[in-house]
């Protein structure tokens, strides 16, 4: 089969398309022909990041310990491990695995559930990685509830227009930032208000929020606890090293001091949630949204795309069926 390989340290270009050898399920696990991935920031941050910073984190300093990449995967079950009792061959499902930018798979059962049956397998491979982070950030450390104002910052991109989405469908009001190429887009898939950051500083204009997301873009963690309401909850998701830094560093001293609260997290990949967004897509509450879709020959120029920032919700991408 044909897969990407990070071989070595470097640009995007150093990815190759490769053959190797097809992988067989084990006892849990399911054998997927991916039709279709996406791009994450898990993805492309190892090609910004310092080089040394990329070799301590992989822990290998002359070449990558692990030569796959991608996560996010749509696709149809081919095979299936023999304790496997979820899924069979011919099954649609979609989730997750390493090594995604592939043309199979072998998944660990509790990592899919069966793809939404109104989304495509492009839409549905843009889903996983992106919405877990949304849905985790808002509900599970924002404490999101009926009637709140939440403010989305990011709501461009891949976790943030799944943020203003989800947040809506927990009956949120929901203010979203995002620039301008964005602006017409966010405000069709719900957000209430929609500010253009190159224009409008949320955290100067008077408005305070029940909770807010950061999910891209970089502000002050001291800029973001301004515009909190008293008791209001800070997530950071995402965005840039500095502002990610904040949230890891920053964050737990300063909610050491009044009610707000600054916190960040890490995504937490499971079947439950999953199956959340599957019911939320399948509802009509959520829709993803695809910039542009790349040949699995091409993933190295839709990384380079993606690094370019400003994405329009998701880059897919689509093996031939």
């Amino acid at each position: 089969m044909k897969a990407i390989r990070y071989t070595k340290f470097g640009p995007p270009d150093v990815l190759q398309l490769q053959e190797v050898e097809k992988p067989c399920p084990g006892d849990t696990e399911v054998l997927v022909r991916v039709h279709a991935s996406s791009i994450n920031a898990f993805e492309w941050r190892r090609f910004t990041m310092p080089r040394l910073l990329v070799r301590i984190f992989s822990r290998a300093l002359r070449h990558p310990k692990d030569g796959s990449i991608g996560v996010d995967i749509a696709g149809r079950v081919e095979a299936v491990g023999r304790s496997v009792t979820q899924f069979q061959a011919g099954d649609e499902v979609f989730g997750v695995r390493r090594g995604a930018f592939s043309e199979f798979v072998c998944a660990p059962e509790n990592l899919l559930a069966l793809k939404p049956a109104n989304l495509s397998f492009e839409q549905a491979a843009s889903v996983p990685l992106a919405a877990w982070t949304a849905l985790q950030g808002l509900r599970d450390k924002g404490k999101i509830k009926s009637g709140q104002n939440v403010l989305i910052y990011g709501a461009g991109g891949g976790v943030g227009h799944f943020a203003v989405q989800i947040a809506k469908s927990f009956g949120a009001e929901v203010t979203a930032v995002c620039g301008t190429r964005n602006v017409e887009m966010v405000r069709s898939i719900g957000a209430d208000h929609v500010l253009d950051y190159t224009r409008d500083d949320f955290s100067r204009n008077g408005q305070r929020y029940d909770l807010i997301l950061a999910a891209n873009g970089y502000r002050s963690i001291f800029e973001y606890r301004r515009a909190l309401k008293p008791n209001g909850i800070y997530v950071v998701v995402g965005g840039f090293a500095g502002q990610i830094v904040q949230g890891m560093l920053i964050a737990p001293f300063l909610s050491m001091f009044g009610k707000k609260k600054m916190l960040g997290m890490m995504t937490r990949p499971n079947q439950e949630d999953l199956v959340f967004m599957k019911d939320l897509i399948e509802e009509g509450k959520v829709v993803p949204v695809i910039d542009r879709c790349y040949p699995l020959s091409e993933v190295a120029e839709a990384i380079k795309y993606a690094i370019e920032g400003h994405i329009r919700g998701k880059v897919v991408i689509a093996n031939p069926s």
